[in-house]
């Protein structure tokens, strides 16, 4: 890959300090509500996407920081978070194809709880400082389509009011970022930017010119870099 990616990394890292200083204005207003404390790993065990950029953050940062056979037994796990998670969007979507209600599956969705790859036996992120934005909102209020969401072990009241986290417009910010970055890969690939894959395929991909599509020719073999 020959294209310089820093500058959408900068824009992705400008992004997360935002919800680290909105997550902690509220923990200052409400710190009776907010639970968060080292080796608490509620909001390592949801489900939730990355986009393009995130993927590609998580992926550089975890082969930087992970080596020999720390690095395996992480990829190991990654490889059984993958295939779990594999079945349960599998079995979303045949309910959403059946006619079940969309927002009752994101609901059940929701509630499935599947072990981080990057959680140790300590219960400690080892790529903390690199952690994606949702794990750092997670914990205060937040909404996507409309529905409320905290920690299940937050002390937040269901029916009152709280300053609540719009992950809708974080989520198109990331879309924008994402979209940025493919076009200045020149993939082939129109729909690069609106991919969406979990963390644990985020470590297992290898994000190569020809996974991204990048000078790649008509017969899917990799061109000559110029």
């Amino acid at each position: 890959m020959d294209i310089d990616l820093k500058p959408f990394f900068k824009k992705y890292e400008d992004l997360s300090s935002m919800a680290d200083k909105v997550f902690e204005k509220v923990k200052k207003e409400f710190s009776e509500c907010v639970k968060c404390k080292a080796e608490c790993s509620d909001c390592c065990h949801a489900l939730f996407d990355l986009t393009l950029v995130e993927a590609l953050y998580v992926n550089f940062h975890f082969y930087k920081n992970y080596k020999g056979e720390e690095r395996i037994k992480v990829i190991d796990k990654a490889s059984r978070a993958d295939r779990k998670i594999y079945k349960l969007k599998k079995k979303a979507y045949k309910d959403f194809e059946s006619g079940k209600n969309e927002t009752e599956i994101l609901m059940e969705m929701a509630k499935e709880k599947v072990r981080c790859p990057l959680l140790n036996s300590n219960d400690m992120c080892d790529l903390y400082h690199n952690r994606p934005i949702t794990c750092r909102l997670y914990g205060i209020p937040t909404s996507i389509r409309g529905i409320g969401h905290t920690c299940g072990i937050s002390g937040f009241k269901e029916g009152q009011s709280y300053p609540t986290v719009n992950l809708d417009k974080i989520q198109t910010k990331l879309y924008e970022i994402s979209d940025e970055l493919a076009q200045a890969l020149k993939t082939k690939y129109s729909k690069l930017g609106e991919m969406l894959v979990p963390l644990s395929m985020a470590i297992l991909t290898e994000y190569s010119d020809e996974y991204l599509g990048v000078n790649t020719q008509e017969d899917g073999t990799v061109g000559e870099k110029k």
